[in-house]
């Protein structure tokens, strides 16, 4: 460019060879600065840069933040971006793959511990009966009971199993009906009075609103629900101690609260309560009837399935309450009360 340059001013006006000489150096200079700045700022340094963010890469150091690539970017800083970009992806499924294998580990753990423990169980009592316990009336019809309560226990874990599988892989449909609330949870009450009894524990329902309180649910699933808590709070509880199930009617839903006054559950385990198989402290571990370790998971599930999310307040030495929302019925809907809508779960 330097020769082109001088060639071209002697073209017009004639040049001493003094003169072509400083004319050339001149721009021959001028030249070098402007290409090392253009190759320094524009090149050198986002290929640095570039080598600075594969080192971070390599270290798993990726702090930076999206103000890093505003402005213009030129195509080594959209290089720069796309690879910082690409890197935090997969960084991200890293974790999560780790996150779920170790998951997964856990779970088959526990689903191992949980299936061993009535299978050892019925397995020793028919092995003692084959031993020559089984000519004794007494001992036979004993262990016979306790290997038949063992295996009904395993049939309620597989079916529990199964059930929250379903609902995790989104195959359960809820069938939401206009329902009666607060008959529902009459029944509920019915049906556990002898649990109740047993603890010396008062089940009382309070009630926030119009009669019949009419929601819109899938009645077997939410009588699961009920249950769950219920039976928790029952077994859970203060013996002697009261269980209430507080109904409050807002304008587009009910509030439900499931409420016990027992020791409570210590604040850190609250975060991890209705995870499978997830076991607390011996003071909610406690009572004659062990459960399948699922109950609150189901729960969970089935609540997302009618839209609402199930919570969990504690304090200990105050009990526990379980709260969750349940959409009302409206006469205006197209829907009419008993007729059935087909809704499927959401995973």
């Amino acid at each position: 460019m330097a020769l082109f340059t001088v060639a071209a001013i002697s073209v017009f006006y004639p040049l001493s060879t003094t003169q072509a000489t400083i004319i050339l150096l001149i721009h021959f200079a001028l030249g070098f600065v402007l290409t090392y700045i253009t190759l320094e700022f524009l090149i050198f340094r986002e290929i640095n840069n570039i080598y600075s963010m594969l080192e971070k890469i390599k270290r798993k150091d990726l702090k930076m933040t999206w103000r890093s690539f505003q402005g213009k970017l030129n195509p080594l800083q959209r290089l720069n971006q796309e690879i910082f970009s690409l890197a935090t992806k997969k960084q991200q499924e890293i974790d999560e793959l780790k996150r779920l294998e170790a998951y997964r580990r856990e779970f088959l753990a526990d689903v191992s511990h949980e299936l061993k423990t009535p299978i050892f169980a019925a397995q020793g009592f028919v092995h003692t009966l084959l031993d020559g316990a089984i000519n004794d009336k007494n001992v036979r019809e004993k262990f016979l009971k306790k290997a038949a309560r063992s295996l009904d226990g395993l049939q309620r874990l597989v079916e529990d199993l199964l059930t929250l599988s379903q609902m995790e892989t989104g195959q359960v449909k809820m069938n939401l009906m206009a329902e009666d609330l607060i008959e529902l949870v009459k029944e509920q009450i019915d049906q556990l009075e002898e649990m109740a009894k047993k603890r010396h524990t008062e089940l009382r329902i309070d009630i926030k609103g119009e009669r019949p309180m009419l929601v819109n649910i899938d009645k077997p699933r939410v009588e699961r629900v009920f249950r769950n808590l219920m039976e928790n709070a029952i077994k859970y509880g203060n013996e002697g101690g009261k269980v209430t199930i507080s109904l409050v009617q807002e304008k587009e839903y009910v509030q439900v609260t499931v409420k016990d006054d027992g020791p409570g559950i210590p604040s850190e385990h609250l975060s991890r309560i209705f995870e499978r198989f997830y076991r607390i402290e011996k003071s909610r571990a406690k009572g004659d009837e062990g459960g399948t370790g699922l109950g609150l998971a189901i729960v969970k599930y089935i609540c997302e399935g009618h839209n609402s999310r199930v919570s969990v307040t504690s304090k200990p030495g105050k009990g526990a309450a379980f709260s969750f929302r349940l959409d009302r019925f409206k006469l205006k809907e197209e829907k009419a009360p008993g007729k059935s809508a087909a809704v499927q779960f959401a995973p």
